[in-house]
């Protein structure tokens, strides 16, 4: 007898893409657990929509620890939460998913430790070609950028708008913008066609991070009707 094989229904998979839409906080590095965790919070009170764990510097033992402890804060404020890089960290955390670079390993990997319910997203830098192996590899969102000059990544290659505007149009996954995005910037992008705009130094090195995350979510609110960002991502 052939061995049946449990497949996600479409449904599922929609409700889980609709998810990704307007504030994705991307954390900083930072040592102090109990620091990180202080400025998550406000941004969570402040709105955010996506958290993303992201430490550059942290040691593996100090990695478990932050991505744990947030894992745990984001799911009370009931976000989904995703771990930059490290599919295998993301699935022994219990995280929401998985971001990728491109030499972070392929989707195929990452969806046999993490499941087809959870969310595995692509950097595809200024490339819509990236996006599309990376959507037809099953990405259930890609990512664009640097848009702006950023700190985090300052030789990072330049992106535009009018490529948020063509993956907009073509993909049925949320498109992200990342990259030295701010308050003054970030309208433009949201009316381009992004249904999330990731931010790290414009929101946790802001001086009141709560009050930060609830301005992005405003711009949000004003903006999104301009691409439809509500709209079914799969129908």
């Amino acid at each position: 007898m052939r061995k049946m094989t449990r497949m996600t229904p479409v449904h599922a998979i929609n409700t889980r893409r609709r998810r990704l839409w307007g504030v994705y906080a991307v954390t900083p590095d930072c040592a102090n657990t109990a620091d990180l965790l202080h400025r998550v919070h406000l941004a969570l009170l402040g709105g955010i929509s996506v958290l993303q764990y992201r430490n550059k510097t942290a040691n593996e033992a100090l990695r478990f620890e932050q991505a744990q402890a947030l894992c745990q804060l984001a799911h009370e404020f009931s976000i989904p939460f995703i771990v930059n890089d490290d599919a295998q960290l993301a699935a022994n955390v219990g995280a929401d998913g998985v971001h990728l670079g491109v030499a972070d390993g392929g989707i195929t990997k990452a969806r046999a430790l993490l499941g087809r319910d959870k969310f595995i997203g692509v950097s595809c830098y200024n490339r819509l070609s990236l996006a599309q192996a990376a959507v037809a590899a099953g990405a259930d969102y890609v990512a664009f950028g640097a848009f702006y000059p950023s700190s985090s990544k300052p030789l990072a290659v330049r992106a535009t708008p009018e490529l948020l505007q063509h993956a907009h149009a073509e993909f049925a996954v949320p498109v992200v913008a990342i990259g030295g995005i701010n308050l003054n910037n970030s309208a433009a992008l949201i009316q381009s066609g992004a249904h999330a705009v990731a931010v790290i130094s414009a929101l946790f090195d802001a001086p009141d991070i709560r009050l930060a995350a609830q301005n992005f979510a405003g711009v949000f609110a004003q903006h999104a009707a301009f691409n439809h960002t509500t709209k079914d991502l799969v129908t």
